[in-house]
């Protein structure tokens, strides 16, 4: 059997649950407590600013957007730190703790109503601490659920599926819980419940580890176990490394304008690296396959530009422009924030169902082609809350926020459980956390884009309209290049080669490729993946 490295998947005398590793759930749990986390902070982080801090909606957004966009930065440096020295379960296990001090340091350093100084401060060094947590966690994470399957295995889309729920559960509980005291009881209280919501996550991951197997571990355990010129072992100089980033992403944090200049030299030379490696270090399959992922990514901003709308300029929206009245009693806005969950929990077995039922038929659509379907869904979800929106001083049925949701929620089941499920699939082993980073580093790019987006909404004094006459505008653009990307899809397909995936890994390589060895047996050849 492959290396789990490689793909190879747990044992197949490993315990199953539902057909499933055990392992699947254990990680859908783990990670169902940190999307409480930060999901659940997401929600109120903008109404604490501007509620709170007495931030302009402008000012807010700008924040909001340097927040959301590092803390999809950071898995570029926690994947590649994983895959080269700790291994994705140290990564993981760091990580949370890391995100758990944050939230309760913001919980710690609350302050007074329109205060700023040291308590907006120890706001920002709290947001850092998240960053760097979600750095190490984000990325890795999703690789432990990879690893737990052979590449060609026909359950992996459904087990992303699956995890992809776990995601959802903690994200629509949390904004529910963390929303409701943050709104009505006390910030610090929303906060805090964000930080004992991770901390779970982190006892999970801890005693239900050994069902992972080989899964995470260090690629070379005496490497980070060996001392370094500054006395500290390899292992703890990373941490010690992390503790200064923590400072690195404070004065970011507080300095955002600086974020969009980051984002934009980490966007570029990582996709030079990874472009270098399979051009030159890659046999030709494998580099077309790379190709192929680095199309799928490159696609990602324009989603979650639009996507990423829910918790800036739509939450303000909502919290002013929405009748947010059931019955008598009004609903806290961040509640809203739980919708967008609440379908993808219900749908989410429909679709992974679907995709299976389609793909034992030879029917299934190609992750390029889902990548169009969602552009175009997403895109309709605001022509919808346009169309549905009221005139003048009325407010808008939230009806019609709902339907928004739900077609957002359709989109991102086309969209981020098969981007996962593609970044595994299609990297080679030594560069699966890399490209998973790199996947979250196209999503940082595209919060950048929505922070820009909701500040073009035009912030106070602007009115409704404005922000309908945005919305109006950037669902059609984004309808548009979702039907171009449909034809396009078919040659992204081919690149590919999906219908050789295992076949070429399992000793059975496409003739013609090149390889780094040769057996002796006449007949065999290996890719450059296998060890």
């Amino acid at each position: 059997m492959a290396s789990v490295a490689t793909g190879g998947g747990v044992p197949a005398t490993a315990k199953t649950l539902l057909g499933h590793p055990r392992g699947l759930f254990m990680l859908f749990f783990a990670e169902m407590w940190e999307r409480f986390s930060y999901y659940g902070m997401r929600a109120i982080l903008v109404f604490y600013l501007t509620k709170h801090f007495l931030f302009g909606e402008s000012p807010a957004y700008a924040v909001y957007g340097a927040y959301t966009s590092m803390v999809y930065i950071t898995p570029v440096l926690g994947g590649y730190l994983a895959d080269k020295y700790l291994g994705a379960r140290k990564a993981v296990f760091a990580g949370s703790l890391f995100i758990a001090l944050g939230h309760l340091l913001i919980a710690l350093v609350e302050g007074p109503s329109g205060q700023q100084g040291g308590y907006l401060q120890g706001f920002y060094v709290g947001l850092a601490c998240i960053i760097v947590g979600t750095g190490f966690l984000k990325a890795n994470i999703s690789v432990l659920v990879g690893q737990l399957y052979r590449r060609d295995d026909l359950r992996r889309d459904g087990a992303f599926s699956i995890f992809y729920m776990g995601i959802n559960l903690g994200a629509f509980i949390g904004p529910i819980l963390v929303g409701y005291l943050g709104e009505r009881v006390g910030w610090s209280w929303g906060f805090g419940a964000a930080g004992i919501g991770m901390l779970l996550g982190t006892v999970v991951f801890v005693l239900f580890r050994g069902d992972l197997h080989e899964a995470g571990k260090p690629a070379d355990a005496a490497l980070l176990a060996a001392r370094t010129p500054v006395v500290l072992s390899r292992e703890w100089l990373i941490y010690l490394g992390s503790a200064a980033a923590v400072g690195v992403s404070y004065l970011l944090i507080s300095n955002e304008s600086l974020v969009g200049t980051l984002l934009l030299a980490t966007f570029g030379l990582t996709f030079l690296y990874i472009f270098y490696r399979a051009l030159f270090t890659l046999p030709k399959v494998e580099r077309m396959r790379i190709f192929g992922a680095l199309y799928l990514i490159a696609l990602c901003p324009l989603f979650w530009a639009l996507f990423e709308q829910a918790g800036s300029s739509l939450n303000v929206f909502t919290d002013q422009r929405v009748d947010r009245h059931l019955f008598g009693w009004e609903m806290p806005a961040s509640w809203f924030q739980s919708v967008n969950s609440f379908w993808i929990i219900t749908l989410a077995p429909v679709f992974g169902g679907l995709w299976v039922w389609l793909g034992k038929r030879g029917l299934e659509p190609s992750a390029p082609l889902k990548f169009a379907l969602g552009l175009i869904q997403v895109g309709l979800g605001f022509v919808v809350l346009v169309l549905g929106a009221a005139k003048g001083d009325a407010l808008t049925p939230m009806l019609f926020v709902v339907l928004l949701y739900l077609l957002h929620s359709t989109a991102e089941l086309c969209f981020s459980p098969v981007g996962l499920s593609s970044m595994t699939r299609l990297s080679t082993g030594s560069m699966v956390g890399l490209m998973m980073g790199t996947w979250f580093l196209s999503t940082a790019a595209g919060n950048f884009l929505a922070a820009k987006i909701a500040q073009a909404t035009g912030g106070e004094g602007a009115g409704p309209e404005r922000v309908l006459d945005v919305y109006w505008s950037i669902g059609w653009y984004i309808i548009v290049i979702g039907v171009i990307a449909v034809p396009v899809s078919w040659w992204i397909a081919k690149l590919m080669h999906l219908d050789t995936i295992g076949k070429d890994e399992a000793g059975h390589g496409l003739a013609g490729e090149s390889t780094l060895a040769e057996p002796a047996a006449a007949g065999t050849r290996t890719t450059g993946e296998e060890r």
